[in-house]
Formats: C-alpha cells, sequence, structure tokens
C-alpha cells in the first residue's frame, strides 16, 4: 500500500500499540471543511491507497470536497463488513457454495473460497403473521415459519459452520437493522494485520433499506444491491462518486413516546439539489440525517450459533 501522504502511525492505548491511519497529517483548514461522514471516508482511502483502486488524486479529490458542486469524482470504497437478511443474503451464500464446488472440480481445496471481509447475516424477512391476539402467537408463529422455511434455514447454518467470516443471526432474534445497531456495530474495528494489531472506523454495506440508521452511532453506512455485496464480501471496493451530504437541524423535543425513528420520515421529501437559495420550508437545517436513531445499546454479539 502507498502512504503517498505519510499518514500511518501508531496509537499507544494502555499496553496495545496500533497501527492507524491519522487524519492529523492532513491540511487541516481542508479537514475541518468536511462532514464527520466524509472523514470517516477519507480514513478509508488513505488506508487502502494503492495507486491504483485508489490513488493520492481520489484523497486530494474528497480533501476537495465541494458541498454544493454536482458529485462528478468517482472513489472507491472498501467498507470493513457487510450485513444482509435473508431474502438477498442467501443468494450471496448460494454463490459461494458454488465457487466452492467449481473449486473442488479443477482440483482444488473448498477451504480456500470464504467472504474476505466480515459478512453477517440476520433472518428477519421471512417471518408472516398466522396467528395474533393470543398468548402463545408468538411461539406459535415462529413454528410456522420454521417450517415454511426448513430448507432455507437448513442451508444458511450449513453456511455459517463451513464459511470462515460468515455469520448468521438465527430467526426469532431481531429486526436486522436493530440487531445491527445494537450488537453486530463494532464502531471501532480491531484486527491483527501482518502480525501487528490494526484499528480503524467500522463501516459497511448492507442490503436492507434500513442499513443507514447504524450511522447514528458513527458507523459509516450504505445500503447496496447484493451484488455490490456480494463483491464486498469478496474484498472488492464498492464504486461510488463523492457523495453529497445534506443535513437537518431538529428544533424542539419529541414527545414522551415517540422516537427518532418516528421523527425521521417528517424530513422527507428533502429538498431539491443543489439547494436554492430560497429559504427551507421545514426547520430541518444542519444536522446529519444519519445521527437519527432509537437505539440505545451499542453492544456487540460474537457471532450467534444455532
Amino acid at each position: 500500500m502507498n502512504n503517498s501522504f505519510r499518514a500511518r502511525s501508531t496509537l499507544k492505548v494502555g499496553d496495545q500499540t496500533y497501527e492507524i491511519w491519522s487524519l492529523a497529517a492532513l491540511p487541516q483548514e481542508k479537514l475541518a471543511r468536511l462532514p464527520y461522514s466524509l472523514k470517516v471516508l477519507l480514513e478509508n482511502l488513505l488506508r487502502y491507497e494503492d495507486g491504483v483502486n485508489v490513488t493520492r488524486a481520489d484523497i486530494e479529490a474528497l480533501l476537495e470536497w465541494n458541498p454544493v458542486a454536482t458529485p462528478a469524482h468517482e472513489i472507491a470504497f472498501t467498507p470493513a463488513r457487510v450485513i444482509l437478511q435473508d431474502f438477498t443474503g442467501v443468494p450471496c451464500v448460494v454463490d459461494l457454495a458454488a465457487m466452492r464446488d467449481a473449486i473442488v472440480r479443477l482440483g482444488g481445496s473448498a477451504d480456500r473460497v470464504n467472504p474476505l471481509n466480515p459478512a453477517e447475516l440476520v433472518i428477519d424477512h421471512s417471518v408472516q403473521v398466522d396467528e395474533y391476539g393470543t398468548p402463545n402467537a408468538l411461539a406459535a408463529n415462529t413454528a410456522i415459519e420454521f417450517a415454511r422455511n426448513r430448507e432455507r434455514y437448513a442451508f444458511l447454518r450449513w453456511g455459517q459452520t463451513a464459511f470462515r467470516n460468515l455469520s448468521v443471526v438465527p430467526p426469532s432474534t431481531g429486526i436486522v437493522h436493530q440487531v445491527n445497531l445494537e450488537y453486530l456495530a463494532r464502531v471501532i474495528f480491531d484486527a491483527p494485520t501482518n502480525g501487528t494489531r490494526r484499528a480503524y472506523p467500522d463501516t459497511l454495506v448492507g442490503t436492507d433499506s434500513h442499513t443507514t440508521m447504524v450511522n447514528g452511532l458513527g458507523v459509516l453506512g450504505w445500503g447496496v444491491g447484493g451484488i455490490e455485496a456480494e463483491a464486498a464480501m469478496l474484498g472488492q471496493p464498492v464504486t461510488m462518486l463523492i457523495p453529497q451530504v445534506i443535513g437537518f437541524r431538529l428544533d424542539g423535543r419529541l414527545q414522551p413516546g415517540a422516537t427518532a425513528t418516528d421523527l425521521e420520515p417528517l424530513a422527507r421529501p428533502l429538498p431539491t439539489w443543489p439547494p436554492s437559495t430560497a429559504a427551507p420550508a421545514a426547520s430541518f437545517r444542519s444536522m446529519p440525517r444519519p445521527c437519527v436513531t432509537s437505539s440505545s445499546r451499542a453492544g456487540r454479539a460474537s457471532g450467534s450459533s444455532w
């Protein structure tokens, strides 16, 4: 990897020393203009600068970010992990299994095919409500769900044990975006790399429409399709234009019983872009929308088994 900005540094925490990519090495007057989300993206480019997928020109383009300009410069973002739900996640696991079959036919070892980045699949999209209004409704619906999806669930359970870097959160555990917020989010990754420990921000792409809710923890997340998610599982970067950042300031106070998740839809539809000189109709002006979340916990699970 290149280090043209000399940003690679070390951070000592107690008795442990970590390798980091420090934004302090960059021009501070330019860095101060960037929203927090783009600073996380900037660290990602510094860490993956290789002169091919990520170049010095890409980093300089992000440093020169113009909040009112139409995005024009393409960059390669490499997420730290991938989150899937069971509808879009099953084809990804099927493709991995097919790759293993192909490797074996060519005389190789099936164990060589694994996600390169952590992939976590939350089974929550298969639930249906057949029973309701009774004390045993949850148990009855769970039993029906397992009966309907027996083959798929058996396959996903096999995938969890067969592939390294793949974890499956079993049915009746929770909704994918809430599980992501409360258990799966690391906030900061701590990973061994080439004999050293490396610390870097938690980032992800996910195939659930609520993936961006995790941004409320300071974890940069994008919603993507299955093809992009599968590519990220295999260590490939996601190409995108340098993103626009639209923010809001929330005035007032929520009523008791209302959550940030209830409030968020009121911010839509968004104003046109680029913004006009007219005053906005609503009083949502400068607080980043992804920071709105109803989660109250930020732990993580080491991976469920079922």
